[in-house]
């Protein structure tokens, strides 16, 4: 179990679970909420780092937004600083996956001088994601039909709960590249619910003009980005995009993986942790 702590900065009271040791590592998703169980990405940094897994704003026991600007990336990055000197940490790393993942680019384009390294998978400087034919989230793609499906579901009131877990599986096999192995991936006890309200912002909002390509290739931070060969999510040609943008980062292809090398290939995601932790 990850011991929770709640955070006092300028910016309101955070809520924050702890575990691992070594040097401090901040880890989250923009729309996500979690809990002393944990979460399945940042479980794999543990034994290499002391990992600080954050509420942002209206996820968990962390404040409430007066206005929902404070929901976006950029002001989410003001919150991820005030914690970071909160917590006394001259510099400390951020390892984020997905929407976690471009949210941790903001956070380096704006606050470079506060990281030693930084980590993104499954990410996208740019919101062109949406139309690419590879990405379940296009209407090019054969299954963004049933997506939109299964996300009213999962979004509805009149939906049983059965109905929304069965809807949220099978939105998640899409992103497995061995769909039939889900139980096996997912059968520990995690966290990491979706906050509406943040989902909400983000797709109304922030990526209609989603687009920091010109931003991030000023970040010098050594930067490992990876994505699974098959990601249907982001596919993989937007994390060759950060890699080609950014000034000193390598890139890792999981050649077995869909959306998430995490659990899809856990051994040599492991190995790539460890590169992370010694990185210059």
């Amino acid at each position: 179990m990850w011991e929770q702590k709640l955070i006092n900065t300028e910016r309101g009271e955070f809520e924050v679970f702890v575990a691992g040791s070594g040097e401090p590592l901040c880890v989250t998703h923009l729309y996500s909420e979690f809990n002393e169980r944990g979460n399945y990405f940042a479980d794999r940094f543990v034994d290499s780092f002391t990992v600080f897994l954050i509420n942002l704003k209206e996820a968990g026991h962390s404040p409430h937004v007066k206005n929902d600007d404070e929901l976006s990336m950029s002001a989410t990055s003001k919150d991820l600083e005030a914690i970071r000197i909160a917590l006394g940490f001259e510099k400390w790393n951020y390892a984020g996956h997905s929407t976690g993942g471009m949210l941790g680019l903001v956070y380096a384009a704006q606050h470079s001088n506060s990281l030693k390294r930084l980590i993104v998978g499954g990410a996208t400087a740019t919101n062109h994601y949406m139309e690419h034919k590879g990405s379940i989230y296009s209407y090019k793609h054969p299954l963004n039909k049933r997506v939109r499906e299964l996300l009213s579901i999962i979004k509805s009131s009149d939906s049983t709960k059965e109905e929304r877990m069965q809807a949220g599986r099978e939105w998640t096999e899409m992103s497995l590249y061995e769909p039939s192995r889900y139980d096996d991936f997912f059968s520990k006890p995690s966290s990491g619910k979706v906050v509406q309200k943040r989902l909400d912002y983000y797709i109304n909002f922030e990526l209609q003009t989603y687009d920091i390509r010109d931003n991030i290739t000023n970040i010098n931070t050594p930067t490992i980005i990876f994505c699974g060969r098959y990601d249907t999510q982001c596919p993989l040609v937007y994390s060759e995009e950060i890699h080609h943008l950014m000034q000193n980062s390598k890139l890792y292809i999981f050649e077995a993986s869909n959306h998430f090398p995490h659990l899809e290939e856990k051994e040599r995601f492991f190995e790539m942790v460890e590169e992370f932790r010694d990185l210059g």
